[in-house]
């Protein structure tokens, strides 16, 4: 039996990644910085740790290390994109101790995560794909844009950092306090959000690409209702833009789509989108087919179901009685 480490369990990909790993024959390793009764999914795992944050990144590492060495893990996915960046430049030892790192190479991820990189490489490698002007707030001389702006930091994730300024007496202030090697600036586009979630297999060469429209979402942005609907323009887009990225695995590529009918790419995620679950209802197990793309295995072809709309609730669950719990403020 095969074993694979889950990080940052409770993450809302936890569930769908947990359930998919169980079906293929899993043995299910999961860590957390939070104890094992605070989170579900930890409770349904056949291994639990509590980690350290992700912020020390010494301490984490050699957590990681340890971990993969004791539970003898072979394929370890990680959940959020402070670890991916992390693990993005430390993947020499886990190569060497033969534990397999789901994301994509290192290139991709570099690009990807760092919003100014992806949006040059979208206007010179994918011109057809409509981007979102973006410049670094340094290099900004005098502002070309009517308010209200976006500012956001370059590497940022889940919408932290994120500002919208709707005046020059904002944005003077803003421009005049704010890290200058940072934050980006962009105009503000408004409209939907639009997911598109791609799964990509290099060798045999194979992409597939569901579209999703986000209906109601929290205000981090994470979707709790969505439209799923078949968009063959933007589809074969996001498979050309993956390959251009060679991306390996799952990725998703967000868009806002304005008024006139055109999607504007936001950003990429080289991990599960929280609305990963939804794809997944759709037709397609994107985790399953994920996995099978770090274990050599062909990834299977769509058969997808559009024109649905698919809400999310939540419930909750009693995972330990007679306890008592000393708090400690944790943070990645």
């Amino acid at each position: 039996m095969k074993t694979a480490l889950i990080t940052s369990t409770g993450s809302v990909a936890t569930d769908i990644t947990l359930k998919s790993l169980k079906r293929m024959g899993f043995r299910v390793v999961g860590c957390n910085i939070y104890p094992k009764e605070w989170i579900v999914e930890s409770c349904e795992m056949d291994a639990f740790y509590q980690a350290p944050p992700v912020s020390d990144s010494e301490k984490y590492l050699e957590f990681m290390k340890d971990l993969c060495v004791k539970e003898k893990i072979e394929y370890l996915l990680p959940m959020i994109d402070y670890e991916i960046d992390l693990l993005n430049v430390n993947r020499e030892w886990f190569d060497e101790h033969g534990v397999v790192l789901c994301m994509s190479p290192k290139e991709g991820i570099d690009i990807i995560r760092n919003k100014k990189k992806l949006a040059d490489f979208i206007a010179e490698e994918c011109p057809k794909t409509q981007s979102i002007p973006t410049l670094m707030l340094r290099d900004i001389k005098k502002l070309e844009w009517d308010f209200p702006i976006v500012c956001k930091p370059y590497n940022g994730r889940s919408s932290q950092g994120l500002k919208y300024i709707y005046n020059q007496e904002e944005w003077e202030e803003f421009s005049a306090t704010a890290d200058k090697d940072t934050y980006i600036v962009e105009p503000f586009i408004d409209g939907p959000l639009v997911m598109v979630e791609v799964v990509r297999q290099a060798n045999p060469h194979k992409v597939i690409a569901m579209t999703r429209r986000e209906l109601i979402a929290t205000p981090h942005g994470c979707s709790t209702t969505v439209y799923v609907y078949q968009d063959k323009e933007l589809e074969e887009a996001s498979k050309i833009l993956a390959d251009k990225l060679n991306v390996l695995g799952d990725v998703n590529f967000e868009y806002i789509l304005d008024k006139n009918g055109t999607y504007h790419l936001v950003e990429c995620n080289p991990r599960f989108s929280a609305g990963c679950e939804f794809s997944c209802m759709g037709g397609y197990d994107y985790i399953e087919n994920h996995i099978k793309c770090f274990m050599g295995k062909e990834i299977e072809d769509a058969h997808f179901k559009h024109n649905m709309v698919i809400a999310r609730k939540y419930e909750e669950y009693i995972t330990a009685v007679d306890i008592n719990v000393k708090y400690e403020n944790t943070h990645h």
